[in-house]
């Protein structure tokens, strides 16, 4: 009588994967046959927790978000990483082998937190972590014109006004025509010119 064949490890993962993808399809179709379809304008329309959505979706987004999003990830994954360590290090069978490995795998630890909390100070001095920051930063340039010029032309307001928005089109004359034209496209204000491909 043969010996019972063993599954591998990677056989395992196979099988689990398998079950999964096979458990989410049927999920996918047992939903498709029982749940109604009756889509309507309201039920079509982005949820915004509950409240009426209104204006566009595309927005100008605080790069602020993004940063305190990099530094959550960095922290997450060094989580990730520091409970395998813990592992490792609290294992009596590898410290029974040798017992550097425990001294080895503290140093190594060490360097790793080390540098991700320099990265963070680096981030807390330059003040990223502050959402709305004490004090403006006034840019510094090295030019010759004093400050009191720029207010100076900062406070003329007749020397600049803003011209009137208007929807209409205003309509271009025809060269040598006395009567205005029909067209209402403005003419391009410059001609133009394109080079010749070298032979």
């Amino acid at each position: 009588m043969g010996e019972v064949a063993q599954i591998s490890e990677f056989g395992k993962i196979l099988i689990f994967l398998i079950i999964g993808i096979v458990m989410t399809g049927a999920a996918f179709f047992a939903n498709k046959l029982v749940a109604p379809h009756n889509p309507n304008p309201e039920k079509l329309t982005s949820y915004e927790c509950g409240e009426e959505p209104t204006g566009s979706a595309w927005l100008p987004f605080n790069s602020r978000f993004y940063v305190i999003a990099l530094i959550f990830l960095l922290f997450d994954v060094e989580m990730m990483f520091i409970f395998p360590w813990a592992t490792v290090f609290g294992s009596k069978e590898i410290a029974a082998v040798d017992s550097r490995w425990t001294a080895l795998s503290l140093i190594e630890m060490f360097v790793f937190v080390g540098i991700l909390i320099m990265g963070l100070v680096y981030v807390w001095i330059k003040g990223d972590l502050e959402w709305i920051k004490a004090s403006p930063i006034v840019p510094k340039v090295d030019v010759n014109i004093p400050a009191s010029v720029y207010e100076k032309l900062n406070l003329e307001q007749s020397a600049f006004k803003v011209k009137p928005f208007s929807m209409e089109i205003e309509k271009v004359e025809a060269v040598g025509a006395s009567t205005p034209s029909t067209n209402t496209t403005a003419k391009p204000m410059f001609k133009p010119t394109f080079k010749k491909a070298i032979e």
